[in-house]
């Protein structure tokens, strides 16, 4: 399996085509502690536990960092000690290999804290 932390995203266009669950699966494995949530549209959703408010400020900026840079955005909650982030593709309605590739970046920000 490949390092997704060190791939970068793809334009996801409107009919881009959705990771088939068995792979979402398989991509899953690689991954620390995300879940798929597909009570609605399939997501990406982890919780990241910091400190402080302030590093839950710090993560949070460093993901609409890459966010930015990947120009691929998620959903952010920031709470006191508290990170939530939901990736999914928007235009595709599901999850895209973006989401996995952004999934991993993240948990390697997180781990550089």
């Amino acid at each position: 399996m490949t390092d997704l932390s060190k791939e970068t995203c793809s334009a996801c266009e409107i009919g881009s085509p959705l990771v088939p669950h068995d792979e979402q699966l398989e991509l899953l494995k690689g991954l620390d502690g995300w879940i798929i949530d597909n009570s609605d549209i399939s997501k990406l959703i982890k919780e990241f536990q910091l400190n402080n408010y302030e590093q839950s400020i710090k993560f949070t900026n460093l993901i609409a960092d890459l966010a930015e840079s990947q120009d691929h955005h998620p959903k952010i909650t920031l709470e006191w000690g508290r990170v939530s982030i939901e990736w999914w593709s928007h235009k595709i309605k599901g999850l895209h290999m973006n989401d996995f590739i952004c999934a991993a970046k993240s948990d390697e920000i997180f781990n550089a804290l």
